[in-house]
């Protein structure tokens, strides 16, 4: 539902009435997840700089914590193109670098969720929409901001685990 609004509105509608129909949108699709309880698949990408801090962004919609880039996957698309389409859309960043940390299964808004979990380094800076994404910041993992969606920490973990079974390689 998002993706209609995202590419029916991106042209036409002005960025506060686009924010708008975000939000509205953001609640209907919650309330209908928890009712249909549809199994639903995505994404989420940890992106970092070279100094080793961490890409948090803040949605127009939704809860008002830091989060990670990611989205729904359409049927039959590939996570790892889905995971590019996600970067470009919300941040403007285009990469083939994306390393896959792994698969976890949970819930999400009351529905069966797969969430295809993936890492990659860039050397520029994030531009957000303006639209989907009011802010993106790179921040230390040690000082990382207080308030973040209840994925990250355990999206992050996976992460940390990754980086040492790396170096232990």
């Amino acid at each position: 539902m998002l993706h209609l609004i995202e590419k029916s509105a991106e042209r036409v509608l002005p960025a506060p009435l686009h924010r708008a129909l975000l939000q509205l949108a953001h609640k209907v699709r919650h309330r209908w997840r928890k009712w249909r309880k549809t199994p639903i698949s995505g994404i989420s990408v940890i992106v970092t700089n070279p100094a080793g801090e961490v890409m948090l962004l803040r949605h127009s919609y939704g809860p008002k914590a830091w989060g990670l880039p990611g989205g729904g996957m359409a049927a039959g698309e590939d996570p790892h193109d889905c995971a590019r389409r996600e970067l470009v859309e919300e941040v403007r960043l285009d990469t083939a670098q994306l390393k896959p940390l792994g698969v976890l299964n949970e819930t999400l808004s009351g529905s069966p969720h797969t969430s295809h979990v993936f890492t990659v380094e860039v050397t520029q800076q994030p531009k957000p929409d303006g639209r989907e994404i009011l802010e993106a910041r790179f921040f230390a993992p040690h000082a990382l901001p207080e308030l973040l969606t209840r994925n990250v920490p355990k999206r992050l973990a996976m992460w940390e685990a990754w980086k040492v079974q790396s170096k232990e390689s």
